[in-house]
């Protein structure tokens, strides 16, 4: 693991350190004032690669990271912190972003529920529809970019109410023959990483990958609970409990868009970020619109819910006493 830059060291001639606030196997990521403009404070992203590695392997490593930080560095979106300066020094290379004050929803999660409390369902589906947005707008650059580190502790909420997407340390974009190509190495947090990305760099990661990290994340901040890991619901099918089974108040629509969003399979998932809006939200924006009403329920739903399963069984056993009734009349 790389030592950790000491705070009031200065890189490029601008960018001052003050401490470290967040730091992984690959670097630390650093809060820091720009010396330029000042009063401007933003996050160094460090990536530390191995000076062991074959000289060619190394320059080919680097040069990517750097074609892909000029992509990043295009962005701009409401939802996502701004990537305004990348360089390298010595075997460390640096990504410059805005530095996003506020709670991550992570913190606010964990406050809820030592409040023994969940986080309003309402309030959890206003945040769903900015990160949404920022998903379609990623998932919508040609080639799209993946961001396949989704969870509660890499969004946060601004003070003036705006959810980021933050920490780009796994984006990947997606080349045109559809082979996953990793800014930085990485394999995104168990809890929320489907299957197919659990072999790493193998090239079978899509946009559906990040729906079903964003269908977890809504699991956990509803529940207070993480979803048990996709290996483990592959090993043992049946161990996600629905959300409802955890908080009641949950909605059956939520309920049923996470679960969706969750299948194990690709290809039983939603296929874009916007179908999976349409099934979890409908038109319904949180300001000015109530929310769309629920489809009907499909046989597998009515079955897949135990309070319903009861009334089912129950209105069974009552169409066979009226039969029987009326047979022996």
């Amino acid at each position: 693991m790389p030592i950790p830059l000491k705070p009031e060291s200065i890189l490029k001639g601008r960018y001052k350190i003050r401490r470290i606030i967040g730091q992984g196997g690959m670097g630390s990521v650093y809060l820091a004032d720009d010396i330029r403009l000042a009063g401007r404070l933003c996050a160094l992203k460090e990536v530390f690669f191995d000076p062991t590695l074959p000289e060619e392997i190394l320059g080919q490593v680097r040069d990517q990271f750097m074609r892909e930080a000029t992509v990043l560095a295009r962005l701009d979106h409401t939802n996502l912190p701004k990537v305004s300066d990348f360089f390298s020094i010595e075997e460390r290379d640096y990504l410059v972003m805005d530095f996003v004050p506020g709670k991550d929803l992570s913190t606010l999660m964990t406050e809820a529920r030592i409040d023994k409390k969940f986080l309003d369902e309402r309030i959890v589906l206003a945040w769903a529809v900015q990160i949404a947005d920022a998903l379609a707008y990623l998932h919508s650059q040609n080639p799209p970019i993946l961001h396949r580190d989704i969870k509660p502790s890499n969004l946060k909420l601004t003070p003036n109410g705006i959810i980021k997407l933050v920490d780009f340390g796994l984006v990947k974009i997606l080349a045109a023959d559809d082979v996953t190509i990793t800014v930085v190495q990485g394999r995104g947090t168990a809890t929320y990483t489907p299957l197919e990305q659990y072999g790493g760099d193998t090239g079978h990661t899509d946009t559906r990958s990040d729906i079903y990290s964003f269908g977890a994340t809504l699991y956990h901040l509803l529940t207070n609970k993480p979803p048990e890991e996709a290996r483990d619901r592959f090993l043992n099918p049946g161990q996600l409990l629905p959300p409802s089974d955890i908080n009641p108040a949950i909605s059956p629509r939520t309920e049923r868009a996470i679960l969706w969003a969750m299948s194990l399979h690709p290809d039983n998932r939603p296929q874009s970020i916007n179908e999976f809006r349409q099934a979890l939200l409908g038109e319904w924006n949180p300001i000015t619109r109530p929310r769309a009403p629920l489809p009907p329920p499909s046989l597998s739903d009515v079955f897949s819910s135990s309070g319903e399963r009861s009334l089912l069984w129950i209105a069974l056993a009552l169409v066979i006493v009226t039969l029987f009734v009326s047979l022996v009349h």
